[in-house]
């Protein structure tokens, strides 16, 4: 007669669902009404049964809302709902995936402090180490993410933060999150990784030993172009002593109405980063192969610098290429142009696929010397590759690199 009592494997998977299971029902709380899809709490304040219970809010000797700035139930939802997903303790979304690479790091970080990133990244974030950062008095070093021994050459005693990307924008560098994590670690130092390239449906950077991720929200989490938003995903404590009073005083709230409708893209994301990845994997082939393409970059060909790394890390190979074609930047427009189906945009992670040219938009505000030191070339591009028929997103790309 079989066993009543289940097994240990049963009674791990009673207590955490499996990953499909998290994004429709993670985070989930149902009002009195007892809806299906959840609640959206648009509301700026809330109301108290007296004056001693609003007293008890504000001193944090009593559960509840006090102003949507503060927390909303539906971002709260979401917010649980990622940490569900990222498998973090705490988290606090933000309006844009800016506002949470800028939360992460200004919470805590103090004048006198030093802070060591790579240097292959989106523009915007390059801003914020090599531009702002130092005029509030914290300095900061760039290295060659991948190369270990540069980011153990640039620890310096005050030390209080690493940050990378990987895979890096626009390039799609890989670079050992683990490893980095190690050094950081020794360090004494907070290492933040902006994982919006691949989600942590590919790639969770909090179980490779990072100690805070960091989303554009508006990219595959959404997936449909419609909204702006971003995460900030760590350890109780870090959100508690840094983060949750950073986003309370200073006001980078997610609105309510982005956060149901991210919710509602969560319940699909699984499925969508499947298909965005085989596609890719796909047209990377058939790219890598064409006369008119000099190099593909792609995280899980196997002529990726960094191909090792990233069979380690990733569990597929995610939804961009980056790509070298034949001549510079007048051939490179040329193809764009021809493009019927692909759309140009510099936006990327959408369900259409979208493409671009990172020296004249993401990256034009770097010199050309230091967007040859990041190896984006005139005639690269980068193409996020959507949810389309893949043999209709073949078919454009041949006719437009035949232009060439």
């Amino acid at each position: 007669m079989p066993s009543k009592t289940p097994s240990r494997k049963r009674a791990a998977r009673a207590a955490q669902p499996r990953l499909a299971t998290r994004m429709v029902h993670g985070g989930s709380v149902r009002s009195q009404f007892g809806e299906t899809s959840e609640a959206l709490f648009l509301t700026s304040g809330y109301s108290y049964e007296s004056a001693e219970q609003v007293a008890a809010r504000f001193r944090e000797d009593e559960a509840g809302y006090l102003y949507s700035r503060f927390g909303n139930p539906t971002v709260r939802m979401l917010e649980e709902r990622l940490m569900a997903l990222e498998g973090a303790e705490d988290a606090r979304a933000t309006t844009t995936g800016m506002a949470a690479v800028m939360a992460s790091m200004f919470c805590f970080l103090r004048s006198g402090d030093h802070v060591v990133s790579s240097h292959k990244l989106f523009s915007s974030c390059r801003y914020i180490i090599v531009d702002l950062l130092p005029r509030f008095g914290v300095a900061s070093t760039l290295v060659e993410g991948q190369d270990l021994a540069q980011w153990k050459k640039a620890v310096r005693p005050n030390t209080r933060a690493f940050f990378l990307e990987s895979p890096a924008n626009p390039t799609l560098d890989v670079i050992d999150i683990a490893a980095v994590a190690r050094i950081a670690r020794a360090a004494g130092a907070k290492l933040i990784v902006d994982n919006t390239f691949t989600t942590p449906v590919l790639q969770r950077p909090l179980e490779l030993g990072a100690d805070i991720a960091v989303y554009s929200a508006t990219k595959h989490m959404d997936g449909q172009g419609r909204l702006l938003g971003g995460a900030v995903l760590g350890s109780r404590q870090y959100v508690s002593d840094h983060l949750a009073n950073y986003v309370r005083q200073t006001g980078p709230t997610l609105s309510a109405f982005n956060a149901w409708a991210l919710l509602k893209a969560l319940e699909t994301l699984p499925l969508r980063m499947a298909q965005h990845c085989a596609s890719a994997a796909k047209l990377a082939d058939f790219l890598a192969a064409h006369k008119n393409i000099v190099r593909v970059y792609y995280p899980h060909r196997k002529d990726h610098p960094d191909y090792k790394v990233a069979k380690k890390q990733m569990q597929s190979g995610g939804s961009l290429i980056a790509m070298e074609l034949q001549g510079g930047q007048k051939q490179a427009f040329r193809f764009l142009n021809a493009l019927r189906l692909i759309k140009i945009s510099n936006n990327l992670g959408d369900t259409k696929s979208l493409i671009t040219h990172p020296a004249t938009t993401t990256h034009q505000k770097l010199p050309p010397a230091e967007q040859r030191a990041a190896n984006i070339l005139p005639s690269s591009v980068r193409l996020s590759v959507g949810l389309e028929d893949v043999a209709d997103l073949q078919e454009d790309l041949e006719q437009a690199l035949c232009r060439i």
